[in-house]
């Protein structure tokens, strides 16, 4: 019985307000994650799609052409609450500007990355060998996290 004591409390005590897959987080240098979230998407990749599209809008003189590398990823949503349905994964070629912000809209169940142009290698690997997570979380404060992780792999 004495064995069990250390398990029975702390199956006992109430669980920390910390969201599913929190050690995956960064350290909170500038303590903006003080609070829980106010809401946690957690989705587990089950299926990937890469859309490679160019764009030439024939109205504008000079006619300017555009091209995007998107990914779209689907899933099953791993957190009680959540309701994302898919990722939309945008790839930005200008490296030295700053990304757009990262959104999930409630109506389309969508979340909407964006990464640098050098990531797309990287995530394509990780979607190839490793079971990929897709975690949002938004905070009182206006700050939000999101990310693509791995779980825990053991290195060979």
């Amino acid at each position: 019985m004495r064995a069990f004591l250390p398990l029975l409390l702390a199956l006992s005590l109430p669980l920390a307000a910390a969201p599913l897959h929190s050690q995956f987080l960064p350290p909170d240098d500038l303590s903006l994650r003080q609070q829980a979230p106010e809401a946690q998407q957690l989705l587990q990749v089950t299926e990937y799609s890469v859309v490679v599209g160019a764009q030439r809008q024939s109205s504008q003189q000079p006619i300017p052409i555009t091209a995007s590398v998107t990914l779209r990823l689907k899933g099953k949503p791993l957190n009680k609450g959540a309701t994302l349905s898919q990722v939309l994964v945008s790839f930005d070629g200008e490296g030295g500007k700053s990304l757009k912000r990262p959104t999930f809209d409630d109506a389309t169940r969508t979340l909407t990355l964006n990464y640098p142009q050098a990531d797309y290698r990287v995530i394509m690997d990780l979607l190839r060998n490793e079971t990929l997570y897709v975690q949002f979380l938004s905070y009182a404060n206006g700050h939000v996290w999101a990310d693509l992780h791995t779980g825990s792999v053991r290195a060979r």
